[in-house]
């Protein structure tokens, strides 16, 4: 997969208005989970299937959040990429390419339920249903009520009220699960992952709206 639609996939992960009282009772069920998740510190396990369930990837790196719209994706393995949002832009940085695309978080925010993980407003909350998982204990089922991005449906995971994993279907059924260890608080000191430092001798690719307006 693309480190850019990863990049969306990830960030774009976490009251919806139901049509009905159970899909109301489990959207609060999943918000009020989420309340208790301001920031996140944990090393997270990738594996990416296909829609026959043939491996495509797998990996391992650092995942951060920090309400509202703060975000660090550092895959390591098997090569290393870095997706941070800062609260207003979005950098996604291929060291091998020697790559750096930036957007507004908003872009990549709405093309993904996974939006929810940083997001407390109603505005967001709306454009999706929120079931609990009929497959996962303590899991719940997001799933876009338009069709807008290649996420077309996550399910999150909690171990209690801890977030233990998340997973991601994409468009063309591909299907990201990602199971997240040693999750802490992220600490004072560790708030400067959410800030992105431009390296040297990089090509960068701007993207925000005020750019092509």
């Amino acid at each position: 997969m693309r480190l850019k639609q990863i990049a969306i996939i990830t960030i774009a992960a976490v009251s919806l208005m139901g049509s009905s009282i159970v899909l109301a009772n489990d959207a609060e069920a999943l918000r009020g989970k989420l309340t208790n998740i301001d920031n996140l510190h944990a090393k997270f396990q990738q594996k990416v299937t296909d829609v026959n369930n043939k491996p495509i990837q797998t990996g391992n790196g650092i995942f951060a959040l920090s309400y509202p719209n703060k975000f660090y994706w550092h895959l390591t393995e098997p090569d290393e990429s870095l997706i941070v949002a800062d609260g207003s832009s979005l950098w996604i940085y291929n060291p091998f390419a020697e790559e750096v695309t930036v957007m507004d978080v908003s872009q990549a925010v709405d093309a993904s339920p996974i939006a929810l993980l940083v997001h407390r407003d109603e505005a967001t909350w709306s454009q999706y249903n929120v079931k609990q998982s009929a497959k996962k204990s303590d899991c719940f089922d997001i799933v876009p009520k338009e069709a807008k991005g290649s996420v077309i449906a996550v399910t999150v995971c909690f171990n209690k009220n801890q977030l233990s994993a998340f997973d991601l279907t994409d468009e063309q059924g591909n299907l990201s699960q990602f199971s997240l260890l040693e999750q802490r608080s992220v600490t004072p000191t560790e708030q400067s992952l959410f800030h992105f430092a431009l390296p040297e001798n990089v090509d960068i690719d701007d993207q925000r709206l005020k750019q092509i307006q």
